[in-house]
């Protein structure tokens, strides 16, 4: 008799995790005046530090205002078409198709799913929207015309925390909250924590990796040239493992992927109640 197949969760950051810089650096930035993209976090950060404000609603906000001072303003098919100008890391394109084949054949059904801080029409734009069952980020509220005009999603790096309870009971939209904070048995939530896996490349990424570590689902802090970052962070604790990112086939990412994804396919083997 077939067993019915365990969910698996893959939830993946999106900037310097999938892709090698932060998405809005491709195309928008430049097409708003920027050269160099530091000076527009720079002025990021300044604003934020000034107004006590969040950074994540101070880069869309200052977005808009450098939108209006260089009259481009910002429409939502202008961020899906920006989405096609995103580089990522070697395998990312292929990387879905790979691991979900990894898991049919463990009998998984694997899920992937997005928490960025990054825009989500710009992510709706790119080749690999395709292979994701849901995905949490920044967004607009759009006027008549399409034109951004206020945020209506912003995700930073405490509140990504959110998406992951939402994930583990399936309560997927973003504005149902009610039913979020209903107590759920552990036993009656879809995607229990331990068949999690979180996938970052740093420190705004340890809310959800320590989150997901400590119910003891598995998160990877991913490196591109940051290795000792990568290692600081596995050595206090905050991540289970650390990785090159590199999505190639048999490449590190995969290996490792793999390993933890046979565990979860047979660890009630392990399962000490049974022996009692």
């Amino acid at each position: 008799m077939q067993l019915k197949k365990k969910r698996i969760a893959i939830m993946y950051d999106f900037d310097k995790t999938l892709s090698n810089k932060d998405m809005q650096e491709y195309t928008l930035l430049p097409e708003l005046g920027y050269s160099n993209a530091n000076l527009f976090w720079k002025e990021v950060s300044e604003f934020a530090e000034k107004e006590n404000m969040d950074r994540i609603l101070a880069y869309m906000y200052k977005l808009l205002k450098k939108s209006e001072a260089v009259e481009r303003p910002i429409r939502k098919k202008d961020f899906e078409v920006l989405g096609k100008d995103v580089e990522f890391f070697p395998g990312v394109l292929d990387w879905f198709e790979r691991i979900n084949k990894i898991g049919s054949k463990l009998n998984l059904e694997i899920e992937h799913y997005i928490i960025s801080s990054g825009m989500k029409e710009i992510i709706e734009g790119t080749p690999i929207y395709k292979n994701f069952k849901k995905v949490y980020a920044c967004k607009y509220f759009y006027d008549e015309n399409g034109v951004a005009k206020w945020p209506s999603l912003v995700v930073n790096y405490t509140t990504k925390t959110q998406y992951i309870f939402r994930i583990n009971k399936q309560i997927l939209s973003e504005c149902e909250d009610k039913s979020l904070n209903e107590y759920t048995s552990d036993e009656n939530r879809p995607i229990p924590f331990k068949r999690m896996i979180y996938i970052g490349d740093g420190i705004t990424d340890v809310p959800c990796m320590k989150l997901v570590k400590e119910y003891n689902g598995k998160s990877i802090v991913v490196y591109n040239t940051k290795k000792e970052e990568a290692k600081k962070l596995v050595d206090q604790n905050r991540a289970n493992f650390m990785c090159l990112a590199d999505y190639t086939k048999n490449g590190p990412m995969e290996n490792l992927v793999s390993n933890i994804l046979k565990y979860m396919a047979h660890d009630e083997i392990l399962d000490v109640s049974k022996y009692d």
